[in-house]
């Protein structure tokens, strides 16, 4: 008899059992999903311009975030005196979409598919990838849905129009997202340093309704002050990508930028926008296992999303801001 905990039940610790995210109970079918939020991995990293390996993101995120799958009725938070994700918050693991090697347009519609799947259920889809192409697909998902804002939390633009003909690598996913008719507007925030979009792409972005935020401006308005510059009362899909991050707590992503976000800058924006907000779709993104062996920032990418999802459930149930 074998597996059993000394209490009789099985003691499921996180480096046992499949890495599903969190634990949470994989869900193969797609067509028959029931969960208030579904988790689907996209290793797609063909988009990328520079250091590849973002297509091991969702496998190393998603063993990370066993770290974060102790059941104790909830994660309780002392400083907010508040449990996140008690047991009647239901995840669910979709698994990962089909990726087809060197075929971007495959790939990207069976990414769609997924987040379509999920969005039909009714639960908030949460997409880990891959590369920020993957947001593409992501945000066609919502086609004929009710319009709503695009949350970036990034190093860089990424509103190139096309680069050698590619119009739907990492470095384009804002652009796509600013054509669509649904999205009202987007609020690019820690955007730095040398970036990969030409003045032009500032100026067409401003120009599509862009508000771009440097991560020195967003520290001098506080999270207060950037959450006050989202359009009152529009949903929001938010978008994570890791290179947001100081590389100093972030190394494992392909194009690291120095005078990044730390971790409280971003976690604070993120419970302000869910609590003000409904958030209506989740990514994170640019996750690169190889390039850091320590595995800090496959956990750091895990804390955020459990983190998010604790605020935008605790604000659906009712919850208010907390104030420390």
């Amino acid at each position: 008899m074998a597996g059993h905990g000394y209490d009789g039940g099985r003691l499921d610790l996180p480096f046992t059992g499949i890495a599903t995210f969190a634990k949470a109970p994989h869900a193969p079918d797609w067509a028959d999903i029931e969960a208030d939020a579904a988790i689907l991995g996209a290793p797609f990293d063909a988009g990328t311009q520079f250091r590849a390996g973002a297509r091991f993101g969702p496998r190393g995120v998603r063993e990370a975030s066993t770290l974060f799958s102790f059941g104790h009725a909830g994660a309780y938070d002392h400083e907010d005196d508040r449990t996140y994700l008690p047991p009647g918050v239901r995840l669910v693991d979709m698994g990962d979409a089909d990726i087809v090697h060197t075929d971007t347009e495959a790939s990207h519609a069976n990414i769609r598919s997924g987040v379509e799947a999920a969005l039909a259920a009714e639960a908030l889809p949460v997409v880990v990838g891959g590369d920020h192409s993957v947001n593409i697909p992501c945000i066609e998902a919502f086609e004929n849905r009710k319009a709503f804002h695009v949350l970036q939390i990034d190093a860089h633009l990424d509103f190139v129009d096309s680069r050698h003909g590619v119009t739907r690598g990492h470095g384009n996913p804002m652009r796509r997202a600013a054509e669509k008719p649904w999205v009202t507007g987007l609020t690019q925030v820690g955007i730095r340093n040398v970036s990969s979009t030409a003045r032009e792409g500032y100026e067409a972005a401003r120009g599509m309704g862009s508000d771009i935020l440097s991560v020195r401006r967003a520290r001098s308005l506080g999270p207060d002050g950037v959450a006050a510059r989202l359009p009152a009362g529009d949903p929001l899909y938010v978008t994570i990508d890791i290179d947001a991050f100081c590389p100093s707590i972030a190394p494992g992503t392909g194009t690291p930028s120095h005078g990044g976000f730390l971790y409280y800058e971003v976690l604070e924006l993120l419970q302000r926008a869910a609590y003000g907000h409904e958030i209506v779709g989740i990514d994170l993104v640019e996750v690169s296992p190889d390039h850091d062996p320590s595995g800090s920032t496959q956990i750091l990418a895990a804390q955020i999303l459990m983190n998010l999802l604790g605020f935008v459930f605790d604000a659906r149930a009712g919850g208010v801001l907390p104030r420390h």
